[in-house]
């Protein structure tokens, strides 16, 4: 008997979405400084089985936490505690910024989704550089003779930057996180800040990255830090495809698909409209993504092959979803939404059911 989905209702559900989210933080990481939830790296430790090598790293399970969880690398231990193979923070900015303002998270429960216009609230990257740090001594340490979850860090832009800075702004973030970071993540595609998908554009883009990768070839001289970029749903199919035909170009080691959408229409919604209508702007994610980011990871698989990692995210639920995921053409897969709806043994279930999926196609 699974006891969080009647937590969920009866504590959480009535509660602020984003109070719910704090409180659920700091038990994740109040688990941790007792000591408790280091028993998770023997318990819910993903089967040897599972590990997965993806972009020169070794991965303990295909399966890992999307960026905005833990946006300020807070909870990173205590997060791989819990059986994720990797796990993604962030989105942190070069510049320390509050975020939008509250109310900013509202969840679509008939639909286990989530809207937010968080807006990269987190403490900027100095201060995320040392909690990076701390938290990857610690994990090689707990996992030693064994393979530890990994750390990607997710970067974007200072709100109040302008566009034409934008580049420094992404390169402030490299220089203090590149060295800790097990991949990095460049993300140009949030909706929540404005203009940020404007870097999405070629023409943008590539510059951007090209000035990333070079500055973190710069800075990590022992080892060559994986660079991939987070993109929306919204986008074109054909802009996909130049974003493809770009990152080949580039050399970069993959693509993240898909960040949330501002998509309403054709979502199949079970929340009322009038709803919907209320809460407003912000990025969707959770189960209504679904379809669509799979429509995407495959026209990516078309273009790029086995020549880039594909990392596939939005509407991740079960592990029959991430094995999907996974026969589609993805590399890794992520969650996000659903964490939020299926609590902390979330990701130690799927790795339980991969196994299970596996071991009935021997």
């Amino acid at each position: 008997m699974r006891i969080y989905p009647t937590l969920f209702r009866v504590f959480f559900k009535p509660m602020d979405a984003e109070k719910a989210h704090h409180i659920g933080l700091w038990g994740v990481k109040t688990l941790r400084a007792t000591g408790v939830s280091r028993l998770g790296s023997f318990f819910f430790a993903p089967d040897s089985s599972l590990a997965t090598e993806v972009m020169g790293l070794t991965f303990p399970s295909p399966f890992g936490i999307a960026a905005g969880f833990d946006k300020g690398g807070k909870a990173i231990s205590a997060l791989g505690n819990l059986g994720f193979g990797h796990i993604e923070i962030g989105t942190i900015t070069g510049q320390a910024q509050p975020g939008n303002p509250q109310p900013r998270l509202f969840r679509l429960v008939e639909d286990k989704a989530i809207i937010n216009r968080m807006g990269f609230n987190n403490d900027g990257a100095a201060a995320a550089a040392p909690r990076v740090a701390e938290a990857r001594a610690q994990l090689e340490k707990e996992y030693r003779g064994k393979v530890r979850p990994l750390i990607g860090v997710n970067i974007g832009k200072t709100k109040v930057v302008a566009l034409e800075d934008a580049i420094e702004d992404y390169l402030v973030s490299t220089r203090l996180l590149a060295r800790e970071a097990d991949y990095l993540a460049v993300n140009v595609s949030s909706p929540n800040t404005p203009g940020l998908r404007d870097l999405q554009a070629i023409e943008t883009l590539e510059p951007l990255l090209q000035a990333v990768r070079a500055e973190a070839d710069r800075v990590v001289t022992d080892r060559r830090v994986p660079l991939v970029v987070k993109i929306a749903p919204d986008l074109a199919d054909e802009d996909i495809k130049d974003v493809a035909a770009m990152a080949l170009r580039l050399g970069l080691d993959g693509i993240i698909a898909t960040n949330t959408t501002i998509a309403r229409q054709g979502l199949g919604l079970l929340s009322s409209a009038v709803k919907v209508e209320e809460i407003g702007a912000g990025g969707l994610s959770g189960e209504p993504l679904k379809r669509r980011s799979l429509e995407v990871l495959r026209l990516l698989k078309e273009q790029v092959g086995d020549q880039l990692a594909l990392i596939s995210v939005g509407g991740v639920t079960t592990a029959q979803d991430v094995q999907d995921r996974l026969d589609a053409g993805a590399n890794l897969v992520q969650g996000y939404s659903a964490f939020i709806y299926e609590g902390p043994a979330w990701a130690a279930h799927i790795n339980r059911g991969l196994l299970r999926l596996r071991s009935g196609r021997a």
